[in-house]
């Protein structure tokens, strides 16, 4: 059987892709990142994920959220709340994270090198996104060189390939792959600032995006979202 690494932060698009390993016959071993995120609900949601999905092993890697400084996600910065599709589209957002993929995949190699996996899964997708630039096919067909050219294995010659299944998915078609492939959804985790009682604001990009997504797929987003921001989306404070 193929062993695969697979980064899984607990959303839509890592649960999707760690999905899409499995169904291709891998065997995967999921990994997330404790990095200091205000959202650190997520890291429960990939622990469901990981257990509903049926993972090989799951690790949580802690990470110094002091390498992340500067960011929405991780420092004292407000996260931006109802922009619009446009504002979301444009330019870089003070939620990047420093590095972060190129960090996450350097883990995720060292651990693939450990394990003899030659394949590394990540959901990044560069249509439905927020501007991140390592979130692009340039950046992901980089790294799978540099783990090919800076590792004892692939010098070696077993070669490492990176795998972004989702990257000209929109948010909508991922959102579709995951019902077909049977993912519950409801596991998963979006929100860049929830609510001290873990529901989602429904305003922040992450939130939109995700939002927008079920939208266009034509399908009920089976998460809760705060009471304000149900109303707003005509949720009526339940879902």
């Amino acid at each position: 059987m193929k062993h695969a690494v697979v980064l899984l932060s607990g959303g839509i698009d890592s649960t999707t892709t760690l999905a899409i390993a499995i169904a291709n016959g891998y065997e995967t071993y999921a990994v997330s990142f404790d990095y200091g995120q205000r959202h650190n609900l997520e890291l429960e949601a990939a622990q469901r994920v990981a257990k509903s999905l049926g993972t090989k092993e799951h690790r949580i890697l802690k990470i110094d959220n002091h390498l992340f400084g500067g960011s929405a996600l991780t420092a004292n910065v407000d996260v931006p709340k109802g922009r619009s599709e446009k504002e979301i589209g444009a330019g870089i957002p003070v939620t990047y994270v420093p590095a972060r993929n190129t960090i996450f995949l350097a883990h995720a190699l060292a651990w693939a090198e450990v394990i003899g996996a030659a394949h590394i899964f990540l959901g990044v997708n560069a249509i439905d996104y927020s501007g991140y630039p390592d979130c692009r096919p340039e950046f992901i067909a980089l790294f799978e060189t540099l783990a090919n050219i800076g590792t004892k294995a692939g010098i070696e010659g077993r070669r490492f390939q990176i795998h972004a299944p989702l990257i000209k998915f929109s948010k909508a078609d991922i959102i579709r792959k995951a019902r077909e492939l049977d993912v519950d959804l409801a596991l998963t985790h979006s929100c860049y600032d929830p609510t001290p009682d873990g529901l989602a604001c429904g305003l922040c990009d992450s939130c939109q995006l995700r939002l927008k997504g079920f939208r266009e797929a034509g399908l009920a987003d089976p998460i809760q979202y705060a009471p304000v921001a149900a109303v707003a989306l005509g949720k009526g404070g339940a879902r």
